[in-house]
């Protein structure tokens, strides 16, 4: 197996995002992309990663392999990776290792242990939205952050052509609106006003998935999990959902 990236962004920021959520996880390397699956220890949020073999200078490989790996030593060797570098991944079945090269002005090789991980491969539940929102990636994970200075968590709310982020704590509330037109895109499959509360904690994280992509892709129904997505054509595709926080805060 010899896998050569000459993008490293579209490997070091998911994984860098992914290992907000989650300490391990299997790297499920097939024929045409390398795919994560994982839920977080709290089974709150699902994160679904695809780097496409497109995506790649060269991507060799025998047959598919699971690999599992912890987080923390992938995204520290990993962000030794610098924009114009090459990573070349390799999977030395002898020593039970991912060996892991960076190539730029000089070149330096990380081997790191393999790990055993019992539990299932996961699966990404089939889920139906009804409210459809395209916008750029940086606003929504700047008016996440507005949020997040009243607020644990976050109301999102579909009005007529808007769509609305509404957070409030005892004394204080925040509110970010985009209305429908060149940049954010808003579909409401119902035709009525759509609402549904979420964890800020989380949002924080997995909005910084905005770093990839133009646009966040975010897709919810009233109380009903929420899935974000940052897609690049040819590349990869990150998603996360998240489900409700349906309590009264």
């Amino acid at each position: 197996m010899k896998l050569t990236l000459q993008e490293p962004r579209y490997l070091v920021e998911p994984i860098s995002v992914i290992s907000e959520l989650v300490n391990e996880i299997q790297l499920k390397i097939e024929k045409d992309k390398v795919e994560v699956i994982a839920i977080d220890p709290a089974n709150a949020a699902l994160i679904s990663f695809k780097l496409l073999g497109s995506a790649f200078i060269e991507y060799d490989i025998e047959k598919p392999v699971t690999l599992a790996i912890s987080l923390d030593n992938l995204k520290a060797v990993l962000k030794r990776a610098k924009p114009n570098d090459t990573i070349k991944i390799e999977h030395d079945e002898e020593k039970n290792k991912l060996k892991v090269q960076i190539k730029g002005e000089s070149t330096r090789t990380f081997n790191l242990a393999l790990i055993d991980i019992k539990e299932k491969q996961q699966r990404i539940p089939d889920l139906k939205f009804t409210a459809h929102i395209e916008t750029p990636a940086g606003l929504f994970e700047e008016a996440i952050n507005d949020m997040s200075i009243f607020g644990e968590s976050v109301s999102f709310v579909i009005e007529k052509d808007k769509f609305i982020l509404n957070a409030e704590s005892n004394l204080n509330d925040a509110k970010a609106e985009f209305h429908n037109g060149e940049e954010t895109h808003i579909k409401n499959d119902m035709g009525e006003d759509i609402k549904s509360r979420y964890s800020l904690e989380y949002l924080r994280k997995i909005a910084k998935g905005g770093k990839l992509a133009r646009n966040a892709n975010i897709q919810f129904s009233n109380d009903y999990p929420l899935k974000i997505g940052y897609h690049v054509k040819d590349k990869m595709i990150l998603e996360t959902i998240l489900a409700p926080r349906v309590q009264t805060d």
